[in-house]
């Protein structure tokens, strides 16, 4: 099972195998909005330290040439089927642990006009274990969405790229690209695992673009990031107390839309808006009131009997878009696991097959579409990425992780 999310360093690329000799450092620190309706928005803004602390602006033109070339390596040039754009791009891998052999892939917007002077928003999707660069970067709030045919990426109009430099980071390890060559991490994946790598991904990826480590930083998500985020914020909370001014990440807050807080929160909420919106029946409804507890883990009999009614409705309408299409000619692992929401209630809802988030409000075969494009060999090379030629397709969420 596990052995699947491996990879060796045996088919890394002379763009890697360059940053190896280079003596990259690893051993650092101390380890959407979504387009849908009825958003739940949390936004906290912090002052992490005290602003002596934030190294001056680093000019593009001060630059050194090695980190010059390592940006170079990153850049994406143009993607096949991409609409013409005057902003840079970049994707690649960043090395989190060496000796483990574990790295995470990120995928880079600068923003559409001002990118010197606009922040930079880190965005992470749920799951656990599901991709921000299919789900986030294109098929919702990235500058390119995946579409059917040729082109095939049209330009989003609603993209966060006209407000921020966008960071996608496909994490944890295993998780879209991103790869470990230690088998004993993929046993390990955990909320804190998750944070620490994330976390030491950002002090490095700010290392190969220095020129942005002064720029504002807010880290934004939907669904299981109600998790992802708060941690990984409060890890760089408390490491800007102790690190050195290289170090520092100039954070200043945290968006998360529809978050996942708890189990009996997050699905007593859900049976509500179904009847409210009258999917569901008053007996239905009724059944699972009287029927189920989910501040437990392991529903009763009468509890699965009233949820599975529950879900039987799903098979037919988008819990995320109840009054949209949905998709009819799915091929996609995605898609496939109808009614597409997992993320939203882990626990007691994990036993309806397909609990994932499948972002709404457009073309209800996005993620077809998406999985098609990702997995061409000539959109991974143009995006620096599965260098190390994964034996697996790329898929929008691989659900290994452990909640802890």
């Amino acid at each position: 099972m596990y052995s699947s999310l491996l990879t060796t360093n045996l088919g890394a690329t002379e763009r890697e195998r360059e940053r190896e000799r280079e003596g990259e450092s690893t051993n650092t620190g101390v380890l959407k909005l979504s387009t849908m309706s009825n958003i739940f928005l949390v936004v906290s803004f912090v002052l992490a330290c005290p602003l002596l602390l934030v190294s001056a602006r680093v000019e593009p033109g001060r630059l050194s040439r090695d980190v010059l070339r390592e940006q170079e390596l990153d850049r994406v040039v143009k993607l096949p089927g991409q609409p013409p754009v005057s902003f840079q791009q970049y994707s690649g891998y960043v090395t989190v642990n060496e000796s483990h052999g574990r790295a995470l892939f990120y995928w880079f917007y600068e923003a559409m006009e001002n990118p010197e002077t606009k922040p930079v928003l880190l965005w992470l999707n749920g799951g656990p274990g599901c991709s921000s660069i299919g789900y986030g970067a294109l098929e919702e709030l990235g500058p390119f969405l995946s579409q059917k045919g040729k082109p095939e990426l049209m330009f989003n109009n609603h993209t966060w790229n006209k407000a921020a430099n966008l960071l996608f980071l496909e994490s944890p390890v295993g998780v879209g690209f991103s790869y470990t060559n230690t088998s004993s991490d993929i046993q390990q994946l955990g909320d804190t695992v998750t944070a620490k790598d994330s976390y030491v991904f950002l002090v490095n990826w700010f290392r190969r673009f220095p020129q942005f480590k002064s720029h504002e930083f807010y880290i934004a998500g939907e669904s299981y990031a109600g998790h992802y985020v708060p941690q990984l914020a409060e890890l760089i909370f408390d490491n800007n107390k102790i690190v050195s001014k290289d170090d520092f990440i100039n954070f200043k807050g945290f968006m998360i839309g529809n978050a996942l807080m708890d189990d009996e929160t997050d699905q007593t909420g859900m049976v509500e808006y179904a009847w409210d919106h009258a999917v569901i029946s008053d007996r239905v409804y009724h059944d699972i009131k009287s029927q189920c507890n989910f501040s437990l883990q392991n529903p009763s009999n009468g509890c699965n009997q009233a949820l599975n009614e529950y879900f039987d409705v799903y098979q037919i309408i988008d819990m995320y878009s109840l009054y949209s299409r949905t998709c009819v000619e799915s091929n996609s692992s995605s898609t496939r696991q109808h009614p597409g929401t997992r993320g939203i209630a882990p626990h007691l809802f994990s036993k309806i097959d397909g609990w994932h988030k499948r972002p709404t409000g457009y073309d209800p075969c996005a993620s077809d579409y998406t999985d098609v494009y990702l997995n061409r060999p000539d959109v991974q090379e143009a995006l620096h990425a599965n260098v190390t030629k994964i034996s697996y397709p790329w898929t929008h969420c691989r659900y290994t992780q452990t909640l802890c």
